[in-house]
């Protein structure tokens, strides 16, 4: 099949692209940067070099595609981009996929959501996923939409780092003993790729996780990589965590929509829904994301 991946050589697309592949696929990886384009062609795959806030370059290279993966690549900087709205700025990346799914006449596509898609407020910056769930349900009936919805990616976890440094503890407004769904990329590109060899019929959403874990399990864990047997989760107020966030440089309007974030999986209103379509959990555990926690930990 002709399959269309965006989100350049990720965490979750470049194992995907692989593994698609590897599966005799025909693969064309959107990238926004050009020195991008050897590597994907060393994978096998296309390049196709452009933005996805460029509507006619999202169109034409859709054209002719059986399925196209699609996710909205910002990267983390843009959280400490004072003239950036995050909400705002994945939304209308939401927008320009619909006008080129309409364009091109793709009848198949998986989109990659989030944790928090099902609530359309009081789950912070994860209202951009509901957003976009809401404008590619506009489109067609005859267009085919798996939304993946992953929980709390394991590579966040490197922002405890500056902190654990600092102050030798993680600091979140939210801690305990009560378990929480992670999950590592690599198996959300193990569901997707497996998601593309399924049929398409209508509208589908699909949670994915690799394991439910307490903070303080998370603490002990990391804590055993990096040794530090010490270590430990500081749970903080609301208020608290948002003047730090801001007084770190983090956008003033992203950090409140962090913090409400948190509160949300704190009060578990993030996670009704998925505790109501809980899926089989993947491979990759805390412990092997904590080996490669431990090489970023100590080489910063």
């Amino acid at each position: 099949m002709k399959i269309i991946v965006t989100g350049s050589l990720g965490n979750i697309s470049k194992p995907l692209t692989k593994e698609l592949i590897s599966k005799g696929h025909d693969v064309t990886v959107i990238s926004t940067n050009p020195e991008r384009q050897p590597e994907i062609e060393a994978l096998g795959a296309k390049a196709a070099i452009g933005s996805m806030e460029n509507v006619d370059f999202l169109a034409e290279t859709f054209t002719g595609a059986d399925i196209v993966y699609a996710m909205e690549a910002l990267n983390a900087g843009i959280f400490f981009d004072h003239t950036i709205d995050f909400v705002d700025a994945n939304t209308k990346i939401g927008e320009n996929y619909k006008e080129a799914f309409e364009r091109s006449g793709v009848k198949n596509i998986i989109h990659l959501s989030s944790i928090g898609a099902h609530l359309s407020s009081g789950n912070g910056i994860l209202v951009s996923h509901y957003n976009i769930e809401k404008i590619l349900n506009e489109l067609p009936e005859d267009v085919s939409i798996k939304f993946m919805r992953p929980v709390g990616f394991y590579y966040n976890m490197y922002s405890f780092i500056p902190t654990i440094k600092s102050q030798n503890m993680i600091i979140q407004n939210y801690g305990g003993d009560e378990k929480e769904p992670w999950v590592s990329p690599l198996d959300i590109a193990s569901v997707i790729a497996e998601e593309i060899e399924k049929p398409f019929n209508g509208r589908e959403v699909r949670y994915i996780a690799s394991e439910e874990i307490s903070p303080n399990e998370i603490a002990e864990t990391l804590g055993e990589a990096i040794g530090n047997p010490d270590l430990k989760w500081l749970e903080i107020s609301d208020e608290d965590l948002l003047n730090n966030l801001i007084n770190a440089g983090m956008n003033p309007k992203t950090a409140k929509g962090f913090v409400e974030m948190n509160t949300a999986r704190r009060e578990s209103a993030l996670y009704e829904d998925y505790y109501k379509n809980r899926p089989v959990l993947g491979k990759t555990k805390v412990k092997d994301f904590a080996k490669d926690f431990a090489k970023v930990y100590h080489n910063s």
